[in-house]
């Protein structure tokens, strides 16, 4: 591809006539029933536990999700080269489908338990599949439109999803619901092996095809680790626990360094020296540092403000309003104006986190959805064009790597956040704090916690934008 083909805008009809829409589409639906899932089934559980009982077990339903969804993910890039795009999506559909299946038909929450993980297992892998697909099959220059339609169909979803939950716990059953996405897996792996655009061979041409079984097994035994960690907050066995995943993780980095061509992940993933390990890096710490007003605003608007759950689910889902309106209007830009976009999106983004220092504890409501809505637009600014940017600097052996750690690198960047808010709420006197403004001041400290992680990412994000760019070759 030319110099000047790739610096042009680009108009949503080329990406709509493209030899590609149909790859696109399919990309689409995989997204949908990814996330549209994770929101159904949190509007489903009250009526779940009402069902089969197991309320002791209800945050496992989405940590043991994320779980699987880290587990696979990581792995994504790994498929890819080894056997191409089609054969590693469709398996990831199909265990999809088999996890909609087991929780469907649960008897008992342990039940839906193992089918909420093995739906992780497939979505999780499904979607970073979806972001190699992106590399692999659109030009240079379409990447960042495909990456917008994947963003606006996850905001979508943020609002149907839940009111699809809504709609079947009052006409129909919860049950019905994992069978419909079943059924959604089961056309999805029909597109994907009719498709001939997801038939490119593998690019991995070497004999060694050992699978990665023991990081496999560190990496969840780390994620597990840290998942616990958030959910069961206390300070001495929450920090004993982050420190054990930590570990985990660590030795997973140290035996994926020497694997050479088996690796899961790219060379130097966190280093920020490489732009594949300073795009890593930033995905990690942003993730970590925004996940503060999802998992505690909510909470806290409704013990300082006295909204209603209700209205503060909506304030939080204004991140995904921005992102996705964000994401739909500048996914056109020229590709010589990524850096000035993911710059100013991730500014917006810390800068949002300021905002939320002062505007949680002081209110309006109406102030917080303000900056709600400005990180979601920061992130719908940077994240349409990082992927772009991050295949136009790093080798190019390493692009289905990298595609692939991306949005697991971030859901794992949430899992670390929510433990790691967890421990500083819990230094700050929050689960105690019995008065509003003792809420308010626990505030203060969660969100002022979370602006050195946010510093660490500016300073990832500056070291993959002053990387100098590849030689085009689409």
């Amino acid at each position: 591809m030319s110099d000047q083909s790739v610096s042009d805008s680009v108009a949503w009809r080329e990406v709509i006539v493209s030899p590609q829409a149909g790859a696109l589409a399919v990309i689409a639906m995989a997204i949908w029933m990814h996330a549209a899932n994770s929101l159904l089934v949190t509007t489903l559980l009250p009526a779940i536990v009402a069902d089969i009982g197991g309320r002791a077990l209800v945050a496992w339903s989405l940590a043991l999700y994320e779980m699987g969804t880290i587990i696979t993910g990581i792995a994504g890039g790994l498929m890819a080269i080894r056997f191409g795009l089609r054969a590693p999506m469709a398996a990831t559909a199909l265990l999809f489908f088999a996890g909609c299946i087991t929780s469907a038909s649960a008897q008992t929450m342990p039940g839906l338990l193992v089918g909420r993980f093995v739906q992780g297992l497939g979505g999780g892998g499904l979607v970073a599949l979806c972001f190699v697909a992106v590399t692999v099959l659109f030009p240079r220059r379409l990447v960042a439109r495909a990456t917008a339609v994947i963003s606006t169909v996850w905001g979508v979803s943020a609002f149907l999803g839940a009111l699809i939950g809504g709609l079947l716990v009052e006409y129909a059953t919860w049950r019905v619901g994992f069978a419909a996405f079943a059924v959604q897996a089961l056309i999805v792996t029909a597109a994907l092996i009719m498709s001939k655009q997801f038939g490119a061979a593998p690019t991995q041409t070497e004999e060694q095809r050992s699978f990665p079984a023991a990081r496999l097994a560190f990496l969840a035994l780390g994620v597990a680790s840290i998942a616990y960690a958030g959910i069961e907050v206390a300070l001495l066995r929450t920090s004993g626990f982050v420190v054990l995943g930590i570990l985990c993780l660590a030795l997973v980095l140290a035996l994926d360094r020497r694997a050479g061509t088996n690796r899961l992940l790219p060379k130097a993933p966190f280093s920020l020296v490489t732009p594949q390990g300073a795009a890593l890096t930033m995905m990690l710490f942003f993730g970590m540092a925004t996940v503060a007003i999802t998992a505690y605003g909510p909470i806290l608007m409704t013990a300082i403000h006295g909204v209603s759950a209700l209205t503060a689910g909506y304030i939080v889902a204004g991140h995904s309003i921005g992102w996705t309106a964000a994401a739909f209007f500048v996914s056109g830009a020229a590709e010589r104006h990524d850096s000035k976009l993911i710059a100013f999106g991730l500014a917006l983004a810390t800068l949002s986190i300021f905002g939320f220092l002062w505007s949680v504890p002081n209110g309006p409501a109406s102030l917080i959805a303000v900056f709600t809505i400005m990180e979601g637009c920061g992130f719908g600014l940077a994240f349409t064009f990082l992927l772009r940017r991050v295949i136009s600097v790093i080798d190019p052996a390493e692009i289905e790597r990298t595609a692939s750690a991306i949005p697991t690198t971030q859901r794992f960047g949430y899992a670390l956040g929510v433990a790691y808010i967890g421990i500083i709420a819990n230094m700050a006197g929050y689960p105690v704090a019995e008065t509003p403004e003792e809420t308010a001041a626990a505030a203060r400290i969660i969100f002022a916690s979370c602006l050195p992680l946010a510093g660490i990412g500016i300073v990832a994000t500056v070291m993959l934008l002053t990387r100098k760019r590849a030689v085009a070759s689409d």
